[in-house]
């Protein structure tokens, strides 16, 4: 199992509205819409029969889930958490935390779906202790179909925003909850998912889980996000995989140099900082090779 970093500033409340909304949920009080995930609009029919359309090959890309910004001269794709609007006139990736929930999410679940969220003997949620996210329970067929009545309007969202791709993060879940679920489970869910990005026209992308490539047929994933494939020496066999069509990010000037020297015009590769901060913040780092 290969664990790699992401956006700690992506873990706020913001990350559960989307920028098409009229307005977020409150945060506080009584109310109980308040972190509810399922509180934006979507607008799905808008977009039916959209042609699906995967990212160039080695374009240069921003990946910018942990906030927005002007991308730098040269950008051609852009990822963005669903919540941020895509960047105009560039190919944009809609970032969806589909497999974990939230932090400030977790309460909304409990309280309507308390059954879809995955829990060990005791009755607690089973938790990816790094970024204290409730892991979602795929085990089942009809856990699947449910949850995919949560996730999907998400991605209609991300359709109704104008992104022309989704990016479904935390495929590899069932590595963190202790036997509990599987990767048949999780081949499933990814392609129920994709079913519904491809009828709103959004490609769909695999994040990172070299070990499901062999289940792309299944899947149907079009092409490929990943972190530090060039530290852990994977990238080729995502390039293999999805013909070129993969969005890089690397976290250390290593992996970066790696991933740059063998696959520089092969596949799309860029240096960011742990946090994926916007321009302007502290430790923003951001390259293109």
């Amino acid at each position: 199992m290969t664990i790699t970093p992401r956006a700690a500033a992506l873990r706020t409340a913001a990350a559960l509205c989307l920028a098409v909304a009229a307005g977020c949920a409150s945060g506080g009080g009584t109310d109980d819409t308040a972190g509810d995930p399922t509180s934006a609009p979507a607008t799905p029919s808008a977009t039916a029969g959209r042609p699906v359309v995967p990212p160039p090959v080695a374009a240069v890309f921003d990946y910018q889930i942990g906030g927005a910004y002007p991308p730098p001269a040269g950008v051609r794709v852009v990822s963005r958490d669903r919540g941020d609007v895509p960047a105009a006139g560039l190919y944009s990736v809609c970032y969806v935390n589909a497999f974990q929930a939230q932090p400030d999410a977790l309460d909304w679940w409990q309280a309507h779906h308390p059954d879809l969220v995955l829990r060990d003997g005791a009755g607690h949620p089973v938790m990816d202790t790094d970024w204290n996210e409730a892991l979602l329970d795929t085990s089942t067929p009809d856990r699947r179909a449910r949850l995919a009545a949560v996730v999907g309007p998400w991605i209609d969202g991300c359709a109704a925003a104008g992104f022309q791709a989704v990016e479904l993060d935390n495929l590899d879940s069932y590595q963190r909850s202790g036997g509990r679920l599987t990767a048949g489970a999780a081949t499933a869910f990814a392609r129920l998912l994709v079913q519904r990005a491809h009828a709103d026209g959004l490609a769909a992308s695999q994040k990172n889980t070299a070990e499901l490539l062999g289940a792309r047929s299944a899947t149907g994933f079009d092409f490929a996000v990943t972190e530090e494939c060039g530290t852990y020496g994977e990238c080729g066999r995502y390039a293999a995989a999805y013909g070129g069509r993969v969005l890089d990010v690397e976290y250390t000037d290593a992996g970066f140099s790696a991933a740059c020297g063998a696959w520089k015009g092969r596949i799309s590769v860029v240096r960011r900082d742990h946090d994926v901060s916007p321009a302007g913040s502290d430790g923003y780092v951001y390259r293109a090779c």
